[in-house]
């Protein structure tokens, strides 16, 4: 829990810098992320699972963090985002495995008392 609550903290802390120094790559990156997981030929859910996966074959643990939680709110099951991972351990290998293992932190805590939210 504490690696994730440190994650969440640096995102948050980068976010807000992003945003005092009034980046326009970042804004822009913040619309293209709410047009990419918006409802549409592709649900919300399949969107976030696409990018759990993606997330552990590229090895990106504070995406793997963000978008598990995020499947998790659009209505994924444990055992969606399990195949999601799974997809990505064929396709990653063992960097992917490794990754994979934050995903199941995110889950085990995401309903606990102190789970600090991935959301900025």
């Amino acid at each position: 829990m504490d690696y994730l609550r440190m994650l969440t903290l640096r995102r948050k802390k980068a976010h807000s810098k992003f945003l005092k120094m009034n980046s326009k790559v970042y804004k822009t990156f913040l619309d293209l992320e709410k047009a990419t997981y918006s409802e549409g030929n592709l649900s919300t859910k399949v969107k976030e699972l696409i990018a759990v996966g993606i997330s552990a074959a590229t090895n990106c643990e504070s995406c793997i963090q963000w978008h598990t939680e995020y499947a998790i709110k659009a209505g994924a099951t444990q055992e969606e985002i399990l195949e999601a991972l799974e997809v990505a351990i064929e396709i990653g290998g063992g960097h992917a495995i490794a990754t994979t293992r934050l995903a199941f932190e995110v889950m085990e805590n995401l309903n606990s008392a102190d789970y600090e939210s991935a959301e900025y």
